[in-house]
């Protein structure tokens, strides 16, 4: 995304500009002045949707291994129909990795600063959402390939730092050498 938000600084209005007085047509004179720069292009979206989605396979894979860590039964069907399904995927992810998390079995004087970092995480991701999927197609991108700005890279570069935080903090957890008991408050 870092690579598409530069291109499209740098190069892609006005490769957008040529490609309209061109009319789109690969025949136009001009249009082999342009051949070098629309494969960048194109290879830029490639790696980008190959990227997220490698990213998004490494990530499901890891929730999926850290339940089956805190119970060995646990199904993987649960954490795909929390991210894949509709109006679902806007609560359930959340709600499974607090789950992950709590099933850990972390010390419970850390459990306000672990609702923090989630919650700041899961408020950052449906923001850099909603800003590529709500936003974007509202802007008025005339003169642009992608539409995207450093708006939506910063929010996307926040959710995924925060994400990585949720990661680290349960596998920290789950790999530490003495589980603690599970979550509960002491009784006096």
């Amino acid at each position: 995304m870092t690579a598409l938000v530069a291109f499209e600084e740098i190069r892609g209005r006005r490769l957008a500009a040529e490609i309209v007085t061109m009319g789109g047509d690969p025949r136009a004179p001009g249009a082999e002045a342009v051949v070098g720069a629309v494969t960048l292009f194109a290879v830029l979206m490639l790696a980008a949707v190959a990227t997220t989605f490698a990213a998004g396979a490494a990530y499901l894979t890891w929730l999926v291994r850290a339940r089956r860590a805190n119970k060995a039964a646990n199904p993987s069907g649960p954490v795909l129909a929390a991210w894949l399904l509709p109006g679902i995927n806007l609560i359930a992810p959340v709600m499974l990795v607090d789950e992950v998390w709590r099933g850990a079995r972390p010390p419970f004087d850390r459990r306000g600063r672990w609702l923090a970092l989630v919650g700041a995480w899961w408020l950052s991701w449906l923001t850099a959402v909603a800003l590529v999927a709500i936003r974007l197609p509202l802007r008025d991108s005339t003169g642009d390939l992608t539409g995207l700005s450093g708006l939506e890279l910063g929010a996307a570069a926040v959710a995924a730092l925060l994400c990585a935080c949720t990661v680290r903090e349960i596998t920290r957890i789950q790999t530490a050498p003495a589980r603690l008991p599970r979550l509960t408050p002491a009784i006096p």
